[in-house]
Formats: structure tokens, sequence, C-alpha cells
């Protein structure tokens, strides 16, 4: 049988938290041990072994297929420190973190130096932001913070008033307008305020898989609310984890996932308000200002986690129309979309990959895409 994690089902989100791994890092830690009762790990061979972490909003399944189990524990707690450490630093609205004063300082109009790591955090970032004709933009906080996703609640009531929405557009933010001079960072535009959310858990789930390998722990899969990278294998076959249908129950489809690969999803069903029965997704169109409607989820399959977590959120605001154009120019292959009306939309690399798990009315295949590096 294939060890199965279904995205969405099995590392399931908490009710009344953000998807942003940046918000929720700070939650209290939960500590699984599934081990052999009575028999070592020695005796048995290698075997599972599994933590489980409250962080991101949803749990964090670690879950390694090893005969190490002690250094298994050893690389989690090293995980938790620097989980800590980014939901203290790197959080995008509350308390004083080293993201929260930057962004302070980009409002002064000042330059700030940063530590090594979040320069480089946002230079990927930057990157990914111009391979997508910054449909990703995480410089547009203050528009995520007008449609009240900066919040532990999920916003309720009507949507913002179109006049603000459309001051906020006319100036522009973009992640182009970040200037780097080594580590110290400005802007020359005042009104980018820096949000990683839909970038940082990605680079996050490829940190974990490094660090447990540096621990010895060469088959892992980490999965955080059904975005996971894996490496190795599960004893003799591949990882095997399942895609949540976007507009249904249970899982649409299902991939075997290889050493290396992570599988990021962004959806509309993750985190949205509501009002007089219509959802606002809380993937917004930095465009527009407005919550993206024409797609239900993006599924993106890369050796990288950051690009495929900025990828699935581009990707769902670039649309049917869009999606392979930009999926190209950020040099990806496999990528699955699902519209508001339930057609399916597939790269010809990830349709052979993928299982369908339910009957699906229209899948559309598109013209090649060019290789993953």
């Amino acid at each position: 049988m294939h060890s199965r994690a279904a995205i969405g089902i099995v590392a399931r989100e908490i009710p009344g938290l953000q998807r942003s791994f940046i918000v929720h890092l700070s939650c209290r830690i939960l500590l699984l041990f599934f081990l052999f009762a009575g028999v070592s790990a020695c005796d048995r061979g290698p075997g599972d072994h599994q933590q489980t972490l409250l962080v991101f909003g949803t749990l964090l399944d670690i879950k390694a297929y090893t005969d190490k189990p002690d250094e298994f524990a050893a690389a989690v707690r090293g995980l938790e420190q620097t989980f800590q450490m980014m939901h203290r630093e790197w959080h995008a609205w509350k308390g004083d973190g080293e993201l929260v004063r930057l962004n302070r300082a980009i409002a002064r109009g000042d330059a700030m130096r940063v530590t090594p790591e979040l320069a480089d955090l946002l230079r990927q970032a930057k990157r990914h932001a111009q391979q997508s004709d910054h449909l990703f933009n995480p410089a547009i906080g203050r528009l995520v913070a007008l449609w009240g996703f900066h919040s532990d609640e999920p916003p309720a009531g009507p949507p913002p008033d179109a006049s603000r929405i459309a001051a906020l557009i006319a100036q522009a933010p973009a992640m182009s307008q970040l200037v780097f001079e080594e580590n110290r960072i400005r802007a020359s535009n005042r009104a980018v305020a820096l949000d990683l959310g839909a970038f940082a858990k990605g680079y996050a789930l490829n940190l974990a898989i490094r660090r447990l390998q540096a621990f010895g722990i060469g088959n892992a899969i980490v999965n955080a609310g059904g975005d996971l990278c894996v490496s190795g294998r599960h004893g003799d076959r591949p990882w095997a984890i399942g895609i949540r249908h976007p507009l249904g129950e249970g899982v649409i489809a299902s991939v075997e996932v290889a050493d290396g690969e992570c599988v990021l999803t962004s959806g509309n069903y993750e985190r949205y308000r509501e009002h007089e029965g219509i959802r606002y997704a809380h993937i917004i169109d930095p465009r527009s200002g407005y919550p993206v409607r024409h797609v239900a989820s993006a599924t993106v399959i890369s050796r990288d986690g950051g690009l495929a977590d900025a990828a699935a959120t581009a990707l769902s605001v670039a649309g049917p129309q869009q999606w392979h154009r930009i999926a190209a120019q950020m040099g990806l292959a496999e990528v699955m979309l699902v519209d508001e009306n339930g057609a399916v939309h597939v790269s010809p690399r990830m349709g052979q990959r993928i299982e369908f798990q339910q009957p699906i009315d229209r899948v559309l295949v598109s013209a090649p895409l060019q290789s993953q590096p």
C-alpha cells in the first residue's frame, strides 16, 4: 500500500486561523511519538516515525521512514526553534519582528539592515514576482489588510469600499521597487508593505527537508495543511498523496511524489470572507485589488517549495486563459488548475502523472510547457 497524505484532509486546517504560516508559528507545539512498543528500531529495521507540530495555522505532520528515531526527534526539535524564530521575526502584521520593522522603515522612506536570511527570502520573492508578471506580489500587504486577512479570525461583513481599494491600486506597490544594498533594504515606493504568506510556507517546507537530511533522515514527508515536500521513498514505494477537491468532498486526484519534490496548492476554500452569500477568497489580484473568482485551486509540483508556493498564487490570479503562459515563464512543467465551473486544466506532464479519483466532466490539456529547471 502507498503511504497517502491527503491534501487538506490528513493535514487538516485549524478553524479560525490564517493560512499564512508567518502568522501562526508561535502556536503550542504538540509532540507525538509513534514508536513500536517493546521493540527497538534496530530490531525492526526502518519504520514509520512521526511528530506533529501546530504551525502554519494547521497541523504540520513530519513523517520519516527511518531506523534513527533519536536523530529524527533531534531534527524536529531544531525545526521547532527555527519556526518559532520565523514567527517572531517574519510575521507580517503582529508584534515587533524584523518584517514589521522593515515595513515601518519603508513607510517612512528609510532603509533598514536585515538578517541575511530575510534578505535571501526577499530576493527570491522579488525574482518570483518578476517571473510571474507580478501576479505573485508580496508587496500588497495593505490590500491584504484592507480585506481583513491580517487577523486571526476570518473577516466578516461587506467588502471594503471600492474607493479605498482603488486608492491602494493607484499607489502600485511592487516587489520590483525593493532596492538591495547588500543586506540593507529600502523601497522606492512607500506604499510597499511586505506580506510573505503566499511564499514563505513553501520555503520553510524545503528547509525542513534539508534539516532532516542533515540529521541523516533521508526518507521523509513534511505536510503542512496539504502543502508538502518529500525526500527519498516510503520503503519500496514512492510517497503518494491526494489532492483535495476544491469544489466538493474528498480527493480529486492522487500523485506519486518523487525524491526532492514539493507539491503546493492555493485554493479559494482555504480562507475567505463571506457576505450575503458571496465568498471573497484570500487570494487577491494585485491588478484589480479584488479576490480572484475564476479559479478554485491551483496545484504545482516543483523541487523548489518557495517557487511552487509563489506560482500557485500567481496561477490562481492568471486564471484559465493565462496560466500556461505564467507557468512557462516561471519554469514549471507540472501544473493543475480547477476553475470555478469544475473544469480541470493540466499541463501535459501533470496529466501524465496524476490519477483522478472522481469523475471529471472536462479535462483541458494545454500546449507543452518548457521543461522544469
